[in-house]
């Protein structure tokens, strides 16, 4: 069994990349893990799609088998070649694809280190895939590792003492580039958890905050609960010429502001597109300024160097927990070979001492204690034998000699990694 991430993020693609790799509902990414798991090479997936990334990380027989796969199904839903798409991703396996993993749940892989947001969405895709049953203990054993690992970094460092995200720093960007904010008209199409953030920063600042939503309920919900007040949806044609400050991060698949929407006005316009796809398609330049999520990058970069050492702290304990994993894991697989080594000795005890018993060697009262001895006896040889076995979990090839043991004892719990099936069946 391997592990295997097929990644596409801020790092490796390019904005309009990642927009043709969204999966903006739950139904799109329930067709994509069922494509996913349709091939014999891969067990288990779940599927991470943020306005940042889109990721693959599943359990898998044979790591090329499963690669070809996943590119090809990417592929038949973008439009874009599979050639293109190797060429940008980053592909992980096994441990690497572990430490990717804890990284990522880390926040230690994001536009913002350290944000918020990241745990909370993979736990979600990972809820989702395992509640449709694209996902069992292979990849829950390793996820929730990973939530383990990343409790340990927030508790460990100070990498997130001050809780950012992409909105956070969209207001940040907003307050460099405009003197005031206090009183300023700021719309923010959407409800999720971006918009939540942006409302409650921007209301501290003092803005005159209005939310808007397809569905107006919605809307009302999250206007109450954060103070502000809401800008009915049909009205849009005539909000994006009247506010000020404009926010947006829904999951639409299209723009749902054009260009035909855009009157000239006699004052400067801040937009701020959160979403990805992009829900903003403008090619109007004039008292606009447009900012998407690449564009955020800057003022990460202006404050990447705060959280330097933090950062270093946090890889070291993601280091030092991927290793931890591994050791559990191997200990894990080799227990229940353990535990039918003894039974096959017992067995084994059990009808020794009854052909003793039979042929007369024994009297019959001495059956039990018979049998008692038997066993005493091979629990005391393979005692040595099974306490190596639990400390080669630790040595670089134990995988090897656990398959050698597992041949040797016949085991039905047969974790025997592909790689060495074949040498230890010659």
């Amino acid at each position: 069994m391997h592990y295997l991430v097929v990644s596409f993020s801020h790092k490796n693609s390019p904005l309009e990349v990642r927009e043709k790799l969204t999966y903006p509902n739950d139904r799109n990414v329930d067709g994509c893990l069922t494509k996913i798991n349709s091939s014999e090479a891969i067990n288990e997936a779940i599927l991470i799609s943020t306005c940042n990334r889109m990721e693959i990380f599943c359990s898998c027989s044979d790591i090329i088998e499963a690669k070809g796969h996943i590119f090809e199904k990417i592929s038949q839903r973008s439009d874009i070649s599979i050639n293109e798409l190797e060429k940008i991703a980053d592909v992980y396996d096994d441990s690497s694809a572990i430490h990717h993993l804890f990284a990522v749940a880390s926040a230690l892989d994001s536009i913002v280190i350290g944000e918020t947001q990241i745990a909370g969405q993979m736990k979600d895709a990972f809820r989702f895939s395992f509640d449709k049953g694209h996902c069992d203990k292979k990849i829950a054993r390793a996820v929730k590792a990973a939530f383990k690992c990343a409790a340990n970094v927030r508790n460990n460092t100070d990498i997130s003492s001050k809780p950012v995200s992409v909105a956070s720093v969209a207001v940040s960007k907003l307050k460099s580039v405009l003197k005031k904010i206090e009183g300023k008209k700021t719309l923010i199409i959407g409800v999720g958890e971006m918009s939540e953030i942006t409302a409650k920063h921007m209301i501290s600042n003092g803005a005159d905050v209005y939310i808007m939503n397809r569905t107006r309920e919605k809307a009302e919900i999250l206007a109450e609960e954060v103070g502000a007040k809401v800008y009915d949806y049909t009205k849009l044609d005539k909000a994006v010429n009247e506010f000020e400050i404009l926010y947006t991060a829904t999951s639409s698949s299209a723009p749902i502001i054009t260009d035909d929407m855009i009157d000239v006005c006699n004052f400067q316009r801040f937009w701020f597109d959160l979403a990805v796809p992009r829900d903003i398609s403008c090619s109007y330049s004039g008292m606009i300024q447009l900012f998407t999520v690449d564009d955020l990058k800057s003022i990460v970069e202006e404050n990447k160097g705060i959280k330097e050492d933090e950062a270093r702290k946090a890889h070291g304990i993601v280091g030092r927990s991927v290793v931890e994993f591994f050791e559990w894991l191997d200990a894990l697989n080799v227990e229940p070979m353990i535990k039918d080594i003894y039974q096959k000795a017992y067995k084994t005890a059990e009808i020794e001492a009854k052909r003793a018993i039979d042929k007369g060697y024994l009297p019959k009262e001495y059956a039990e204690q018979a049998q008692k001895m038997a066993e005493q006896t091979l629990k005391r040889f393979l005692h040595d034998m099974t306490s190596k076995m639990r400390q080669v979990t630790h040595e670089p090839k134990s995988d090897s000699v656990s398959g050698v043991m597992q041949m040797l004892a016949n085991s039905e719990n047969d974790n025997i990694p592909d790689r060495f099936k074949k040498e230890v069946n010659k």
